[in-house]
C-alpha cells in the first residue's frame, strides 16, 4: 500500500509531462503537414554523381 504513495504521483508526473510534450509540439508546428513526408517516399530521388560510381 505504501508504494501508491509513490507511484500514483509518479503517474501523474509522466502523464503532465506527456501533455506538455503534446502541447509544445503542436505549437512548435510539429503537426502542420502530415501528409508530404508520407509522399516523399513514393518519388524517386534524383541520382547523384557519387551514386554511378557505387558497383
Amino acid at each position: 500500500m505504501n508504494v501508491l504513495y509513490f507511484l500514483v504521483p509518479l503517474a501523474l508526473l509522466l502523464a503532465a509531462a506527456g501533455v506538455w510534450a503534446f502541447i509544445w509540439s503542436v505549437r512548435n508546428g510539429q503537426f502542420e503537414d502530415v501528409e508530404t513526408p508520407a509522399m516523399r517516399l513514393l518519388f524517386d530521388d534524383e541520382s547523384t554523381s557519387d551514386d554511378s560510381n557505387v558497383s
